[in-house]
């Protein structure tokens, strides 16, 4: 876990696919990054990743390697690192055991399957989530995040326009809750253990991410907290009625209440409504 910085980073879609990586100047304390100092923690993370289907494994941000140590154990692992120095102690520690690669994770190009785990850069978050999100490469990730960011991903009290957007495609679920204490320095909020899962069978077609996406955000932005009535603003009421009686919603429920299913049976329904 690591608290923000001013580094700025490309999300995805930019037409640069490579760069020099950066060398710190100053330790990676100095840049407010947080390592994760309880075992007991990376041991758990290092037993959901090895009960995964077995693809190349890819870890980003190793620093001084604490999850990695323990998933080399286990199995072989690549770990992404941009500090130069950690890259180096890695190397010496684990020899041939980890594949150490100097560079920059938003780059770097995800073996096809694979799997990917990573105590991501809090300012990083966003970006990574986009371009992971948008790589068709992984087929798992576990990633440990801002306490809030890992919660609303997961849809715990209900889901967000944010985790809705991909959940056609996606699975999100919360491993569990990590104290700040867990990590060194200790930053100023807890983290959340993410786990997100490609679904085998989609929910949707990929190619009808664009017009689903844009006509959650329709919805989402209509005035009102009830599902139906919202998505008739959209769509219009009959078909909105339609939709609710199709897929078994109360016209009361509110919108953060409407699972991954019901949202695309009201595209599907959209769509040929049209």
């Amino acid at each position: 876990m690591h608290t923000p910085s001013h580094r700025t980073a490309r999300g995805p879609g930019d037409p640069r696919t490579s760069r020099t990586p950066r060398t710190f100047a100053a330790g990676r304390h100095e840049h407010g990054q947080n390592f994760l100092r309880d075992r007991r923690v990376a041991a758990q993370i290092a037993e959901i990743v090895s009960s995964w289907p077995r693809h190349p494994l890819v870890e980003f941000g190793p620093g001084d390697g604490a999850i990695t140590d323990l998933i080399a154990e286990r199995m072989p692992v690549t770990a992404v690192e941009l500090d130069r120095r950690y890259v180096e102690r890695l190397r010496a520690r684990h020899g041939r055991r980890v594949t150490v690669i100097h560079g920059d994770l938003l780059d770097y190009r995800m073996p096809r399957p694979s799997n990917l785990v990573s105590n991501v850069p809090f300012h990083l978050t966003t970006p990574l989530l986009r371009r992971l999100l948008a790589d068709d490469a992984w087929r798992r990730a576990l990633l440990v995040l801002q306490w809030e960011v890992a919660r609303k991903r997961a849809g715990v009290g209900g889901a967000t326009l944010m985790t809705a957007e991909s959940w056609p495609w996606y699975e999100f679920a919360l491993r569990r809750r990590i104290p700040a204490t867990a990590f060194s320095p200790v930053p100023a909020v807890d983290a959340g253990l993410l786990e997100i899962t490609r679904r085998d069978a989609p929910l949707l077609p990929v190619a009808e991410a664009g017009p689903y996406r844009r006509l959650l955000r329709r919805v989402f932005a209509a005035p009102g907290r009830s599902a139906v009535p919202m998505a008739g603003a959209v769509v219009g009421m009959p078909l909105a009625r339609r939709w609710a009686l199709e897929s078994g919603i109360d016209r009361d429920v509110l919108v953060r209440r409407i699972t991954a299913e019901q949202w695309a049976a009201l595209h599907r329904l959209s769509r040929r409504g049209r």
